[in-house]
C-alpha cells in the first residue's frame, strides 16, 4: 500500500494581512490538514486558549527549551519568542499528516533550510491598507500597530524567498488560489514515493 509523506505547508505575512483567517478557512475545508501549535511568550488575546492556539509560556520555560533542543524553529517576533515544537511535527508528519506552519519569516527561513516544504507569503494590497486593517482590528494598543507596521516593510523584502504570492485584496479570491497551492502541493511525487511502483505492480484484470 501507498504511504504518503505529509506536506509542510508554510504561510507567511505581514500582521493584519488576514493570514489568521485564511489559515482557519483552509483548515475547516480540509480536516487531514493538521496544525503546528506553537509556543509563545507573548500573552493571550481575547478567546485564545492554551493548547489550541498557541502554548503560552514565560520567559524562563521558553529558554529552557529552547536550550534543550525542543523547537524545531523559534525566532523573536515583536518582542515576544515563537517556536514549533520539534517532536510534535515529526509525529504529524510520520503518520503521513500534512502540517499548517503559521509563522514568521524568521522561523519560515529556519524551516526551509532545514525541511524545505511549500512556502506562500501573504500580502496586503498596499502598506495603508495594512494600516487600516490592523486599526480596524482594535485588538493591539497604538505602541503594538506601530511596532508591526514597522516591522512589515522587512517582513515584505523577504517575499522572494517564498514559493508563492497571493495578495489578499478580496478575501474569497485569496482562499480561492491559497487552496489551489495547497492541493496542487499535495499531489507532488517526493510526498507519495509508493505510488508509481504501486501501480505498477498492483493488480491486474
Amino acid at each position: 500500500m501507498n504511504s504518503r509523506l505529509g506536506l509542510l505547508l508554510v504561510i507567511c505575512a505581514p500582521s493584519g494581512t488576514g493570514k489568521s483567517t485564511l489559515t482557519a478557512r483552509l483548515r475547516a475545508e480540509f480536516p487531514r490538514l493538521g496544525y503546528s501549535v506553537s509556543c509563545t511568550t507573548r500573552a493571550p488575546r481575547p478567546g485564545e486558549t492554551d493548547g489550541r492556539d498557541y502554548h503560552f509560556l514565560d520567559h524562563a520555560e521558553f529558554q529552557r527549551r529552547r536550550e534543550a533542543g525542543f523547537f524545531a524553529e523559534w525566532a523573536e517576533v515583536h518582542g515576544n519568542r515563537y517556536g514549533t515544537p520539534r517532536q510534535a511535527l515529526a509525529d504529524m508528519l510520520a503518520a503521513g499528516r500534512d502540517v499548517l506552519f503559521d509563522i514568521d519569516v524568521q522561523g519560515a527561513a529556519q524551516l526551509r533550510a532545514s525541511m524545505g516544504g511549500c512556502h506562500v507569503f501573504l500580502m496586503p494590497p498596499s502598506l495603508e491598507a495594512l494600516r487600516a486593517r490592523l486599526l480596524g482590528r482594535a485588538s493591539d494598543d497604538e505602541a503594538v500597530i506601530r511596532k508591526r507596521l514597522d516591522n512589515a516593510p522587512g517582513e515584505l523584502a523577504c517575499a522572494p524567498d517564498f514559493d508563492y504570492w497571493i495578495v489578499n485584496d478580496d478575501l474569497d479570491a485569496a482562499y480561492d488560489r491559497l487552496r489551489a497551492v495547497y492541493l496542487a502541493e499535495s499531489l507532488r511525487p517526493a510526498l507519495n514515493p509508493g505510488l508509481l511502483e504501486a501501480v505498477l505492480n498492483g493488480p491486474r484484470s
